[in-house]
């Protein structure tokens, strides 16, 4: 459902842009337009069984989509402030959705993380609990949060490539099925740092 990624991007990309002008000694954002760019080639991968492998060569990394029943869109979205917002998993039945954006390392994935969770409790509804090390990488930093009564999501921040931080927000209807919230694992366990081109 769009409704997902239009509040859950609007309010990672709140709390991404806060965490920088915070990380980066209170430079302005320079506002919050979005732009588009090439999108990257999907590419079966090892995982073709029970799903596909999707390739960015350019942003330098891999992520898996569990199943068919997981949309995977390239947007391609780059925003203002220089977070790219390369691609965004929707689950079909439930409305679950998984956003990547790839952000630059002005901070570790624990400050990252630290901000995000800052960001995400100045929203109206949001609470979100504490940063924990998450067991998905090493150095991999994440939290649960809620919005309301009716959506629950996760978030993990890691390192990427040089220079870079991956920070992925899934969110789900309260009342999603156990099935949904263990490919939302999956998929954020399939995230993994390739060499740039």
């Amino acid at each position: 459902m769009a409704i997902w990624r239009g509040w859950a991007g609007a309010a990672l990309g709140l709390a991404l842009a806060a965490g920088a002008v915070g990380c980066a000694g209170g430079r302005g954002t320079g506002g919050s337009g979005l732009t588009a760019k090439p999108a990257m080639a999907a590419a079966p991968g090892p995982q073709a069984k029970t799903g596909s492998l999707y390739l960015d060569s350019e942003l330098g990394f891999e992520i898996g989509r569990p199943s068919d029943s997981w949309q995977l869109d390239a947007t391609g979205e780059l925003s203002a402030e220089g977070l790219s917002i390369p691609v965004v998993m929707r689950h079909r039945e439930s409305g679950a959705q998984v956003v990547l954006q790839v952000a630059p390392a002005i901070a570790s994935p624990t400050e990252m993380a630290e901000r995000l969770t800052t960001g995400l409790r100045s929203q109206p509804g949001f609470v979100a609990g504490d940063p924990e090390p998450l067991a998905i990488r090493d150095g991999a930093v994440g939290f649960a949060f809620e919005m309301g009564d009716a959506v629950r999501g996760r978030v993990a921040v890691e390192e990427g490539g040089q220079g870079q931080i991956f920070v992925m927000l899934a969110t789900w209807p309260r009342n999603a099925g156990p099935g949904v919230t263990s490919a939302v694992e999956q998929i954020f366990s399939s995230l993994r740092p390739i060499p740039r081109t």
